[in-house]
């Protein structure tokens, strides 16, 4: 199956339909065992970051979490944003080459830009799912992005 594109304005969010996604923009691939995935920001939130160009983590690995729980920084040309986790599990680990050099975010957000592993076993929405999510926040979003340029 082909992935799905979401119009942000004249950009273009790829949506890929081999993985599952979270309310908070961020995408969670199976990884190995039941319930492990690996996590990476969507091209949606990476569009609206920009540039990411340093990421800190505030929990150690293998490290209990829940949803929304502040787990760490990025720091992109818009801002300084918090990050937090998309659902109650574990953190495994972390993908250690983005503190030294975090544009793989930008440059490749579904592949080596992975941020970190979780293993939950909460259900996350599809992909399809997951355009409705955007399609029903996006009038609100445009307003908050105009809102930074005015």
């Amino acid at each position: 199956m082909s992935d799905l594109t979401f119009l942000m304005g004249k950009f273009e969010a790829r949506i890929p339909t081999d993985r599952l996604y979270s309310d908070n923009h961020l995408w969670l691939q199976p990884d190995g065992e039941s319930g492990i995935y690996r996590v990476g920001f969507t091209a949606y939130s990476v569009r609206l970051l920009q540039d990411v160009y340093f990421l800190e983590w505030s929990v150690d690995p293998n490290s209990a979490v829940y949803k929304k729980q502040e787990i760490g920084e990025v720091e992109s040309s818009k801002a300084v944003s918090s990050l937090f986790a998309p659902a109650n599990g574990d953190i495994l680990d972390f993908n250690e080459r983005l503190l030294d050099d975090p544009s793989a975010i930008n440059t490749d957000g579904y592949g080596l830009g992975w941020l970190f592993r979780l293993k939950t076993d909460v259900q996350f929405l599809k992909p399809d799912e997951y355009m409705q999510h955007l399609d029903a926040g996006w009038e609100k979003t445009q307003s908050l992005i105009k809102g930074q340029y005015n």
